[in-house]
């Protein structure tokens, strides 16, 4: 195009992501390394950590224009209504200024009832963002938390520069999908990008939808991820999967920290215990979708185990053995720190704010989650903030 400028969308453009791999179209970002993705046992994972929460396009450029050429996956559910399209947030020198969502692309429709899942293909979409001022920019293209996208082309209408320097404190963070984003407004308030925001951190997100569960490969991809700041978020995926009971928990908790502990000895590391999820507080999984109301368009979660099996995870128990876990470890690592997630959501957040679907906080709640995130985590004397720029 004459008076555009084409430039290869290579590793040195990518914040957030921890590989790249090249496909017949373009690129796609992932989120957990090639060795990783050999050992991940279900789609569900897989489908998460392609989809790019956190992961942004950095440049430094006068353009006044900027094209982006993009093939995306969008999840839709059998029964329920559309989802909305993923969001492109466009922020230039730190500020949002636009958002855009992509055309085309495949379309992959899951079955809740039983399990299976279809893909109808589409084609490229383009994204266009015009209007710019013509000063040299900081801009950031934060790619939708809940789409898989490949990224096919970049054209700007003038030159970029090079790139802005890598210089901030890296937060590497691990959660479910309320860390992934599920029903937040967009890629950048999201609460771990709002609170990263809000710390001026730069973030590494590895929350993954349906998929916190202590896996092996997660930890190691923690380990050797370069970081200034850690936290994992443990409990809600385990508790609504039914993955294992209460003997595993402990052991395997000990395991993931001392995987991350292997790379990163003496940096800040947090441990958040879940948020209020008043299905799952006192009644373990597996949790299932409430069918009645898919019939009626929405899409909401029972929980479904027996409140009675105290072997099994609920997420009261799961709370009392972190809090245990961290205070055991804590002569030997002085750098581990806990956080009860109910002072992020809790019980009177939930009657102002209830979760739309019992599970998952809406746009307001990622927001309220993100700032009180901020707050206790990178505020003055929180256990964050010592290493913080």
């Amino acid at each position: 195009m004459t008076g555009w400028t084409s430039t290869p969308i290579t590793e040195h453009l990518l914040r957030g992501a921890l590989d790249l791999e090249r496909t017949a179209h373009g690129v796609l970002p992932h989120r957990l390394p090639a060795r990783a993705r050999r050992q991940v046992p279900d789609e569900q994972l897989a489908m998460a950590e392609a989809q790019p929460s956190g992961v942004r396009l950095v440049l430094r450029t006068r353009a006044t224009a900027i094209e982006l050429d993009v093939l995306r996956t969008k999840m839709a559910y059998a029964g329920a209504p559309p989802r909305p399209d993923g969001v492109y947030d466009l922020r230039v020198d730190g500020s949002l200024v636009a958002r855009a969502s992509a055309s085309g692309g495949n379309v992959r429709t899951l079955d809740m009832a039983t399990g299976s899942a279809v893909t109808q293909p589409g084609p490229v979409g383009t994204l266009r963002f015009t209007s710019l001022s013509a000063h040299v920019k900081d801009v950031e293209i934060w790619l939708p938390h809940n789409e898989i996208t490949e990224l096919v082309a970049l054209r700007t209408d003038a030159p970029l520069e090079d790139a802005p320097a890598h210089g901030r404190t890296v937060w590497l963070h691990h959660g479910s999908s309320i860390s992934h984003g599920s029903d937040a407004e967009s890629p950048s308030t999201t609460w771990p990008a709002l609170a990263a925001c809000l710390g001026g951190v730069d973030l590494v997100n590895l929350g993954f939808g349906g998929s916190a569960l202590l896996d092996p490969f997660t930890a190691r991809a923690m380990r050797d991820t370069p970081a200034d700041l850690i936290s994992v978020k443990i409990g809600i995926n385990l508790v609504n999967t039914d993955l294992m009971r209460l003997r595993a928990f402990g052991p395997a908790v000990h395991g993931f920290l001392d995987t991350i502990r292997e790379g990163h000895p003496t940096t800040p590391l947090l441990v958040v215990s879940p948020i209020l999820c008043p299905i799952h507080e006192h009644t373990p999984g597996p949790a299932a979708p409430d069918l009645s109301s898919l019939g009626a368009g929405r899409l909401t979660f029972l929980a479904t185990g027996d409140p009675a099996d105290r072997t099994r995870l609920t997420l009261d128990r799961i709370r009392d053995e972190l809090s245990r876990i961290t205070a055991a470890r804590a002569p030997e690592d002085p750098h581990l720190h806990y956080l009860d997630g109910r002072e992020l959501y809790g019980r009177a957040d939930f009657a102002e704010l209830p979760l739309p679907d019992q599970i998952h906080p809406d746009a307001a709640t990622h927001r309220l989650i993100g700032e009180r995130f901020a707050d206790r985590a990178f505020g003055d004397g929180g256990p964050l903030c010592a290493k913080r720029d």
